[in-house]
């Protein structure tokens, strides 16, 4: 597995594996299998309810815990110093580990400072290898690397062919902040798995338009988190390192751009009030 170096010297796997919107038992069985298949990377998060699943499986797979990566997130009701850092230490409990390897603030809303906080505090302690932030646009990044005495190591972002946002990612680099893509397929909406750019770039390779989808973006530097259920998929989604595309298709790709959000917007008051609804209805599955 290829990796990236975070902006304190941590290696990060470039491809791993999300668990958005997986009951605990689906949960289990399908991080054990992705950790068959030979994923190295576990992104989970608080709000997903399925922290406990994912540290089961990792016990199921014996592998030794430094050969593992894995991520959580603290949300909205968990920020604050106190509140975070309790966060923190549960979703350690749930797992069944005694460090994180990267720690997120899930959303850009409520004491956001407060948790970085406790965060860096966290990070100086060694119970978490990094942190970072997720669904930060580039305002509000900007804005916490003000405050922050620790920089932030990653935003996870929703980055794929119809949201490639080259500004943010350009801001990014200046910050020394590594992207990593959250739904690198869009979740396939918009007939992205049929898009007839990525199709026939896939048909030059003998590959599928997922594992385009994918280059495309590992070859932007911006590692990836997709997520399966399924095997034959899991496995189809780590096959992405013999082949590449050249820069025609780049640029081809790079014409599928729409600019705009596909799947969550965070500066959109609609939004902002289904994200704290979510607590009053933590039943909601379209949360991300």
């Amino acid at each position: 597995m290829q990796t990236i170096r975070l902006n304190n010297g941590v290696a990060m796997p470039m491809v791993g594996f999300g668990v958005f919107q997986m009951a605990p038992e689906v949960c289990e069985r399908a991080v054990a299998e992705a950790l068959e298949v030979g994923y190295r990377l576990i992104d989970t998060a608080s709000s997903y309810k399925n922290e406990r699943a994912v540290g089961a499986a990792i016990r199921r797979s014996g592998l030794p815990r430094e050969a593992l990566f894995v991520t959580s997130k603290a949300f909205v009701n968990e920020m604050g110093r106190e509140a975070t850092r309790e966060a923190c230490l549960r979703s350690l409990d749930n797992l069944g580990l005694d460090r994180l390897d990267l720690y997120l603030i899930h959303m850009p809303y409520g004491d956001v400072v407060g948790a970085w906080r406790a965060m860096e505090a966290l990070l100086r302690e060694g119970r978490v290898r990094a942190i970072g932030v997720s669904n930060f646009q580039g305002d509000r990044l900007l804005d916490l690397c003000q405050c922050a005495e620790i920089a932030p190591a990653v935003d996870q972002l929703e980055l794929h062919p119809y949201y490639q946002r080259a500004g943010e990612l350009a801001l990014l680099a200046e910050l020394g902040v590594r992207p990593q893509a959250w739904a690198p397929f869009a979740e396939g909406l918009g007939g992205l798995f049929d898009d007839p750019t990525l199709t026939a770039v896939a048909a030059r390779h003998g590959r599928s338009a997922a594992q385009v989808a994918l280059r495309w973006n590992l070859q932007r530097g911006v590692p990836v988190i997709p997520k399966s259920t399924h095997r034959a998929r899991m496995a189809e989604n780590l096959a992405v390192w013999d082949f590449a595309l050249d820069e025609g298709e780049m640029a081809r790709l790079a014409a599928l751009d729409k600019g705009r959000p596909r799947l969550f917007d965070p500066r959109s008051p609609a939004e902002v009030r289904r994200i704290y609804g979510y607590l009053d209805n933590p039943v909601l599955t379209t949360l991300r």
